[in-house]
């Protein structure tokens, strides 16, 4: 039998941290053997991961927790002030990275690309982790070769820090990479309330929503001659995003240096 891949999961307490925790707990081929989160003061793993006979307790300092247990895999799922001290360090020891956190600019994610090939060991940066939010970016490229107007509107919970997210980020990148932009069609246009038409990113509008009662959406329009195309993806639940975590997870362990995106690990 194979020797199980070892898994430190950061963010712990927060919403995601906590189901990946159980995913890899459940999952056969993967071994949890640590948890940590800044606010953690002690506490015991088992009512992170919904197993009382948990052993680990969750850490508050990811230095100590690595000396400690030694892992394959750190998967973050932190904020966006922390994940690249977390993955910096985290790669500097030897250990690949998958991180679901969002907000890493190009400096700070070409300073991890190094790091990880210096180490050798690999990064994941996955602005989403649903299999159908990929297929939804992969879709709205291909079809900003025909229809080249666009805009995003990206719908996430209430508690969520950055705007717009990184999957919106993400597609609007997927989109430029296939479309030739016309023309501004409305040179006289103006937002009688600063923001009204959202952000841009090259071209393309993106408009973000934070409300209660949501979890991760995403819809992408687009705009023809007497005709407009929808793409639209929903996660009503992060459970749906663990088959995504986990194989991540699996593939990072033969890869070196950085992956943007989970379309490039299907």
């Amino acid at each position: 039998m194979a020797e199980k891949i070892k898994v430190i999961v950061s963010g712990a307490f927060g919403k995601m941290g906590m189901e990946t925790a159980r995913a890899v707990q459940n999952d056969d081929e993967l071994d949890l053997v640590g948890l940590i989160d800044i606010r953690a003061r002690g506490e015991h793993g088992g009512n992170t991961v919904g197993n009382h006979e948990f052993p680990v307790q969750v850490e508050n300092d990811l230095d100590i927790l690595i000396k400690k247990v030694s892992p394959n895999v750190m998967v973050d799922f932190t904020n966006p002030q922390a994940v690249y001290n977390n993955v910096k360090t985290a790669l500097k020891c030897g250990i690949s990275c998958v991180v679901g956190t969002t907000g890493l600019n190009e400096v700070e994610l070409k300073q991890l690309e190094k790091l990880a090939l210096e180490n050798g060991v690999g990064v994941a940066i996955i602005p989403n982790f649903a299999i159908g939010a990929v297929l939804m970016m992969k879709l709205a490229q291909q079809a900003a070769q025909y229809f080249p107007d666009v805009e995003i509107i990206e719908m996430h919970h209430d508690h969520k820090i950055d705007a717009p997210s990184g999957t919106a980020i993400k597609t609007a990148e997927m989109i430029n990479s296939n479309r030739v932009p016309n023309p501004v069609r409305n040179s006289r246009e103006y937002e009688r309330i600063a923001g009204a038409r959202g952000g841009e990113i090259n071209g393309i509008r993106i408009h973000s929503v934070r409300l209660p009662g949501f979890v991760a959406h995403q819809e992408v329009i687009f705009g023809g001659v007497g005709q407009s195309l929808r793409i639209r993806h929903d996660s009503f639940d992060r459970v749906g995003f663990m088959p995504g975590v986990l194989m991540t997870v699996k593939k990072m362990m033969g890869i070196k240096g950085l992956v943007y995106g989970l379309e490039n690990l299907l």
